[in-house]
């Protein structure tokens, strides 16, 4: 057999081998929406038990999990429990209540008798998983809506009637993470770029859906220019009061309170701000809250800006509040930062554009750096100056600040 044949024969034994290949299992996922008890019945069943070792769940300290049953389910305190699945199709259900109020009369998460908006997160905890080797979990997530509740989204792809598709190549265990929301529901649907967005909300909750569409698909463009990852799916949720009156992102999602502005009067955009990281996806460690919350900032500016939507005298009077909010501020490092810091931050992010700009002919800008960071797990206010300077090909005076102190 000639040379090229036979690599050829030993390439497609290689392929066809079943030592090569995962063994997949599959990891449903049912969850039963309970109003009047302000709870979710969740099960979670696996084909064949035998190939998970154990689950370690981290159940928090709130209270929130209760009612376990499952063959193999052990738990020594209120905040851990390990599920070791039997042989065979194994299950564990178990009960998690819905509503998450703030100290503030508001809700992170909440269920009426008409709808529930919540993060996938909390309905699974999260979990140490310990399998055998080459086994992959193909998971799958499936809900029973009480009677009158007409539909349900979530982030993740549909693959049958309130059935979605869980994959997160991160992760070895795949849990239904983002927002969710189930009810009476209305829902715009487009699709951008690569990716398939949808706005729902609760009917009655006054969520102005074909506007954020609009400021959405105004934006988007620039978006991807800066972002190099488009999320096959965009969930964008609302409601009124008592939801938090604010914007918060999660994977593929974002909760966007139905009376906020699209646009503030200070120029910005809580919208898209979480937009930003859901693309971005950049966290921090070591104090560098501002980085994630300062870039998402940054851009919430920015993006408007350069879609056109920014002219030159609002984009300096929109720089003239962040430096008057931020005067007082003497220091970035911090493990959550408070408007004031944020303010700062975008204000030296935006010093270091124009310093990298001109020292590289305009070729590059903090769109690289943002990049950069990307690519990391966390990231530190040193790995942000490193990056920034790799960027540059040399020191930035802008990065000499006490603020990085």
């Amino acid at each position: 057999m000639p040379a090229r044949q036979l690599l050829v024969a030993i390439l497609l034994s290689s392929l066809s081998s079943p030592l090569w290949a995962a063994k997949r299992v599959d990891l449903d996922y049912l969850v039963r929406f309970l109003p009047d008890s302000d709870q979710a019945e969740v099960t979670l069943t696996l084909e064949k038990g035998e190939v998970v070792r154990s689950l370690d769940f981290n159940l928090g300290d709130k209270g929130y999990y209760s009612d376990f049953k499952g063959d193999g389910w052990q738990q020594s305190d209120a905040k851990r429990g390990i599920w070791k699945p039997s042989k065979g199709k194994s299950s564990l259900s178990y009960r998690v209540r819905i509503d998450h109020p703030r100290d503030n009369g508001k809700f992170d998460a909440r269920m009426t008798a008409g709808w529930a908006l919540l993060r996938g997160d909390d309905l699974v905890p999260s979990a140490h998983l310990d399998k055998e080797d080459k086994v992959e979990l193909v998971a799958r997530l499936q809900f029973e809506l009480p009677q009158g509740w007409t539909s349900v989204e979530t982030g993740w792809p549909r693959v049958g009637k309130n059935k979605f598709r869980i994959d997160n190549p991160s992760r070895q265990f795949d849990r239904p993470t983002g927002w969710i929301l189930a009810g009476k529901l209305g829902s715009r649907r487009a699709q951008l770029g690569d990716t398939d967005v949808t706005v729902a909300a609760p009917v009655g909750e006054g969520m102005r859906r074909m506007d954020i569409i609009t400021l959405l698909t105004f934006i988007w463009p620039e978006a991807q220019a800066v972002f190099p990852r488009d999320p096959a799916k965009l969930l964008v949720v609302g409601a009124g009061d008592p939801m938090w009156r604010g914007g918060l992102s999660a994977p593929n999602s974002v909760f966007f309170h139905s009376d906020r502005p699209l646009v503030s009067e200070n120029g910005t955009s809580s919208l898209v701000h979480e937009l930003v990281h859901v693309f971005s996806r950049i966290r921090d460690t070591d104090k560098s809250d501002w980085i994630s919350e300062g870039l998402a900032e940054y851009y919430a500016i920015e993006l408007m800006r350069r879609a056109g939507g920014m002219s030159e005298d609002r984009y300096q009077a929109v720089r003239k509040k962040l430096v008057n909010w931020s005067k007082k501020v003497d220091s970035l490092r911090t493990e959550t930062s408070t408007g004031p810091v944020t303010a700062r931050a975008v204000l030296l992010l935006q010093e270091l554009d124009r310093e990298i700009r001109k020292s590289t002919d305009n070729q590059r800008s903090l769109d690289d750096v943002t990049r950069g960071l990307m690519r990391l797990d966390k990231v530190s206010t040193k790995d942000f100056i490193e990056i920034s300077e790799n960027v540059m090909g040399r020191g930035s005076q802008v990065l000499e600040t006490k603020l990085l102190r």
